[in-house]
């Protein structure tokens, strides 16, 4: 390209005192040739990232930042765009590092494809042994299903891609961010891009580095909350039910259904000296564990040192996405 456009990174921070600092470094130290301007939407963080981030405002005044009273997602990157004019628009988070060249190559993407929106990969990377399980189980469709910016594939257009590097025509065509998503925003502002006639696009050269939670406790609630507004997904967009990839959403809801069930045959059958309902019901949770076994076997390599949690990460996103799925209730419009 003869002339590189400028680029606004938008980025919602939200008690992230410990990757701010890479996560911005790794935007400015990107090579690329046009300006590049960063806005932070500060949520009501309890730790030191507000004043972090207020440093790194002061020394360099290609990145600046809005406040976001809510601390949530959506309307922390509405406002980080509303204080944006140019007309692409990166969209990172403050615990995720852009590889090198990634702003490069994005541009060039939506050059080449005339997409409104592409990304990569979301490869997870953990430093305890515990986050090394997860990243394992993040990268594999034994732990998050086979979504290609989890687990890779060929270019091409797709359905979401990880944060995603957009042109501003698409985003004010569809109004934003949705503020109702605490969490899935990005799925169904892409979902709305593409039934507006627009082209999201994957392109596997394009890698982000994402860290996991580091416990048990805040993997759960992650994935809790996927599963809920997965389900929100469906409810305000009924038509993405029935496509095949909806297939692997329905997977963790059912296998918590097929658990309690079995579990509670299991139970009965065994108090009421029932034994063929004991034994069938039995199978249910015990096939699950067996499975899951089988599962972090094949992910000990990916594991690094962290194959010990893998049984425990697994069943935590799976089943966590799954109750949050089952128990979701309809939200406010």
């Amino acid at each position: 390209m003869t002339q590189w456009p400028d680029v606004a990174v938008v980025m919602p921070v939200l008690n992230e005192e410990k990757h701010l600092a890479a996560a911005i470094l790794a935007i400015l130290s990107q090579d690329y040739s046009g300006q590049i301007q960063v806005v932070l939407a500060l949520g009501p963080s309890n730790d030191r990232t507000n004043e972090v981030a207020e440093q790194i405002c002061a020394g360099d005044s290609r990145v600046s930042y809005v406040q976001n009273p809510t601390g949530r997602t959506p309307e922390g990157l509405n406002a980080a765009l509303a204080a944006t004019t140019q007309e692409i628009v990166v969209r990172v988070d403050a615990h995720s590092e852009l590889s090198d060249g990634y702003i490069r190559l994005a541009v060039e993407t939506l050059q080449r494809t005339g997409a409104d929106n592409v990304g990569g990969i979301m490869g997870a990377r953990g430093v305890t042994r515990f986050e090394k399980a997860v990243a394992a189980a993040m990268t594999s469709p034994l732990g998050v299903g086979s979504a290609s910016f989890h687990t890779g594939g060929e270019e091409g257009p797709t359905e979401t891609v990880y944060l995603g590097v957009f042109r501003r025509s698409a985003l004010e065509r569809v109004g934003g961010y949705d503020p109702a998503f605490t969490r899935a925003q990005d799925w169904e502002m892409n979902h709305r891009i593409r039934e507006t006639g627009g082209t999201v696009w994957f392109n596997p050269d394009l890698f982000v580095t994402y860290r996991p939670r580091p416990s048990v406790r805040k993997l759960a609630k992650q994935y809790f909350e996927y599963g809920t507004w997965r389900h929100e997904v469906m409810r305000r967009h009924p038509e993405t039910r029935t496509r095949k990839s909806a297939l692997r959403y329905f997977a963790p809801p059912v296998a918590v259904m097929g658990i309690a069930t079995g579990s509670v045959a299991a139970i009965l059958g065994s108090a009421l000296q029932i034994f063929p309902l004991a034994f069938w019901g039995f199978l249910a949770p015990f096939g699950y564990v067996l499975l899951t076994l089988i599962s972090s076997v094949t992910l000990i390599k990916r594991a690094r040192g962290g194959a010990l949690w893998l049984p425990i990460v697994l069943a935590t996103m799976q089943l966590s996405w799954g109750i949050g799925f089952l128990t979701s209730r309809p939200k406010s419009q």
